[in-house]
């Protein structure tokens, strides 16, 4: 895990240096910046050293290639041994896409199993990529009459006259064929037919999740998780202790007496976790608010909230451990989320909004989770969205993610229940009571809304609690604040829609 700068003829590491310091919390063990003279680039890299800590040094510079990566490719050792062991210089698991790359085997990349951005240069060519749904950030823009690479967007804070775009997820750009998608979500599936087997389909979930989770714990370092008490960062830390090779270490946080301390008390009394908690006070969410935007790179209102929570648990985690499990991408594999209860009625209609969601994510609750995190050093790992399980959740009928049923039978009448397939799947890892309990959203359980509303009012300088509005306007003003450029921190921020600015 790390962040990177590249620079593609434009010929300035001093610029690439500026670069890179500014998103060295992403890789507090080692920064890095090399020229080569064979290749009309410079690459820079500050390492988070979670695989081959002690010979997986970035930028990786072999023969006449060179590479920087950002992420973690979870089927490496397959990979090297296909590859064949001799070729590599490194136990890294990133060197294993400098060796695909010249493998030239058709449609190379599809082979990584993992969640990465990386960018490779040849004496004739770059090539940057980026993981399926987007998990680790890229950005690239023209300057200079070349081409600029980055992690995060305030990377390019302060430089004029630069054209800056997201790598759309699942991407490959070539400079000498231009961008494309090498994946494509698959839709999901609405009704099931006449015959169907639920509870095989159950089985072959729960399989499904223990092999994704097994995989992303892979690592050099020891793994922790959050655990906010809810289903899905409690079926992540349950499974995840199942194959910890010691206590896995957990991590709850929210405000004196909040629902999601109570709910991971338990969780982790019943798993047998080594649990840590910290409460927050609306003092220390005032403190932390305009640290939290600027390395989140969005004042939306939602992000923002749900980013709170988020910094105090990376932060009480990075005190421990370099890596935690999360449980993001349950609800949009699932059905979990509020408003998919109106589409109850329309299997259909709901298979085709939790694709469509899917397919979004990397601009909302993924650059949270990633921006957040790594702000603090601190790397997050999401196993539900694993590609395997990806393909294999969108296999199931819609109908029984979101189901009109009592959450113990089949019966076609009851209350409507959210995620009602992995809850069966996973019925006996957990208490009954938790593995029914309603979702509540992560600002709501653990108390942050509560805290934020005299913290948003001690900064405003107001009497009164601030509307969302005057919240939103609030959000913004601190962003621009933090920013020279806060136009292109803004047109590129999580939640919008626009992907391009010019300043």
């Amino acid at each position: 895990m790390c962040g990177f700068v590249c620079l593609w003829r434009v010929g300035d590491p001093a610029l690439a240096a500026e670069m890179i310091r500014r998103i060295a919390h992403r890789g507090p063990d080692a920064v890095e910046v090399i020229s080569p003279e064979a290749l009309p680039v410079t690459m820079a890299h500050c390492r988070l050293s979670i695989i081959g800590p002690e010979d997986g040094a970035q930028p990786i510079y072999q023969g006449e290639d060179i590479l920087v990566v950002n992420g973690e490719i979870y089927n490496h050792s397959d990979l090297r041994a296909i590859l064949g062991e001799s070729a590599f210089a490194t136990a890294s698991d990133s060197e294993t896409i400098l060796h695909l790359f010249r493998s030239d085997a058709l449609r190379w990349i599809t082979k990584l199993d993992g969640m990465f951005a990386f960018v490779l240069a040849t004496p004739e060519r770059i090539i940057a990529a980026r993981d399926p749904l987007g998990i680790k950030p890229l950005y690239m823009a023209k300057l200079d009459g070349g081409l600029a690479f980055a992690s995060e967007l305030k990377a390019f804070d302060g430089i004029s006259g630069v054209t800056v775009q997201a790598v759309p997820p699942g991407s490959l750009y070539d400079s000498r064929d231009g961008m494309r998608r090498w994946y494509r979500m698959p839709h999901g599936a609405a009704i099931e037919e006449e015959g169907f087997d639920v509870a095989a389909t159950a089985s072959e979930l729960r399989l499904v999740m223990e092999d994704a989770v097994r995989k992303w714990m892979v690592a050099d370092v020891e793994v922790g998780a959050f655990l906010s008490g809810g289903l899905d960062s409690s079926i992540i830390a349950a499974l995840a202790m199942r194959f910890a090779e010691s206590p896995l270490k957990t991590f709850a946080v929210g405000t004196e007496g909040s629902a999601d301390l109570a709910a991971a008390r338990a969780v982790a009394t019943h798993i047998g976790s080594d649990h840590f908690e910290q409460a927050f006070t609306a003092e220390d969410v005032a403190a932390v608010l305009p640290h939290v935007i600027y390395h989140l790179e969005s004042a939306d209102v939602d992000l923002v909230r749900s980013a709170i929570p988020t910094h105090f648990a990376a932060r009480l985690a990075r005190q421990h451990v370099k890596a935690v499990l999360t449980g993001e991408g349950a609800d949009e594999l699932f059905a979990g989320y509020t408003y998919h209860h109106a589409y109850v009625d329309d299997p259909r209609a709901l298979a085709e909004e939790l694709t469509r969601s899917l397919g979004t994510m990397h601009n909302i609750n993924l650059q949270r989770v990633d921006r957040v995190t790594m702000a603090e050093g601190l790397e997050a790992r999401t196993p539900f969205l694993d590609r395997e399980l990806i393909d294999f959740a969108q296999s199931i009928p819609a109908s029984l993610k979101l189901r009109r049923t009592d959450p113990t039978s089949l019966e076609s009448t009851g209350p409507t229940t959210e995620k009602w397939i992995l809850r069966k799947a996973m019925a006996d890892l957990l208490p009954p009571a938790l593995v029914w309990r309603k979702k509540a959203q992560f600002d709501e359980g653990s108390g942050t809304v509560d805290a934020l509303t005299p913290a948003l009012m001690q900064l405003a300088g107001s009497s009164t609690p601030l509307d969302r509005a005057a919240e939103a306007a609030l959000y913004e003003a601190i962003l621009r604040r933090a920013f020279k450029n806060p136009e292109l921190i803004l047109a590129n921020a999580g939640a919008w829609t626009a992907d391009r600015v010019t300043v």
